[in-house]
């Protein structure tokens, strides 16, 4: 192989797989909410807010074909009652894929709830739900999406909470050849959100501001159509990752202890037997 080749195939290796960190600069844009969403000290720190008038967003500036994302976030302190944060990633059209995390707001001294969900090709209705072991309000804490062609692993400061593999043998879909963005939003989920609507925003305590820091971002980029990681596994660990026999116990823990909702025991939604995946995913 010439010089050249080897120059021009590691260009295009590098260009497809990224890694970045702690840069909102570099990694996204304001997406929405007309000045409500501002970078500060040199791309460290993103803030959104969110008063009756609108909320905002950040998105990151490329699509990612399989990726690991951490993102440290600070909540809505307070009474946060009807207030939603979103970190997921999700693709474009009508059958989209999304890998979600959402913080469901709650009344003074109640705790939060953290809603995540699975879709494929516009499909969900995977949601388990957790309420935290300590006040996400209070401080930074790091949100993780492990996303590879195995498996989906959400983790908490390091934590795993939820594991959904790759069950497509049992004709389960799995999120496997869409690009997907990530989304950050502050928004307005007053209708549902807490206690199903029952407990609308108190807008006297707005501008409400939810709080950003520590973006990393280590993926394939998706690049004019196609990305090298679909086919060729990349050099990290991510892309391999399992949950072994330690972070399955604190993943046991986790649910044992703070899941509050989990659609594989939903006898109500699923009355002709749970769905397939329960079987093998947490």
């Amino acid at each position: 192989m010439s010089s050249f080749k080897i120059f021009f195939f590691a260009a295009l290796l590098t260009a497809v797989f990224s890694f970045s960190t702690a840069d909102f600069i570099s990694d996204v844009d304001i997406a929405w909410g007309d000045g409500r969403g501002k970078i500060h000290n040199n791309g460290q720190l993103l803030t959104l807010s969110l008063d009756k008038s609108s909320g905002s967003g950040f998105q990151s500036k490329n699509e990612y074909l399989f990726g690991k994302l951490d993102l440290q976030i600070k909540l809505v302190s307070g009474n946060s009652a009807g207030i939603v944060t979103t970190f997921k990633l999700q693709s474009e059209g009508s059958t989209w894929d999304e890998i979600l995390f959402e913080f469901l707001g709650n009344s003074s001294g109640d705790p939060y709830t953290l809603h995540t969900n699975v879709y494929t090709q516009g499909k969900g209705y995977k949601e388990q739900q957790f309420n935290l072991w300590f006040d996400p309000s209070a401080d930074y804490h790091t949100y993780s999406i492990i996303w590879n062609p195995q498996r989906i692993i959400l983790t908490v400061d390091g934590t795993p909470i939820r594991e959904f593999k790759n069950s497509e043998s049992l004709g389960v879909l799995f999120p496997s050849s869409k690009p997907m963005r990530m989304y950050v939003e502050l928004w307005n989920g007053e209708d549902w959100a807490t206690r199903g609507g029952l407990v609308k925003t108190d807008w006297s305590g707005a501008p409400f501001t939810a709080s950003f820091m520590n973006i990393k971002i280590d993926g394939c980029v998706h690049i004019n159509g196609g990305s090298s990681c679909s086919t060729t596994e990349p050099s990290s660990s991510w892309y391999t990752q399992q949950i072994d026999a330690e972070s399955h116990a604190r993943l046991e823990w986790a649910q044992k202890n703070y899941m509050i909702y989990n659609y594989c025991t939903d006898a109500k939604k699923f009355p002709q037997g749970i769905p397939p995946e329960c079987a093998t995913s947490a």
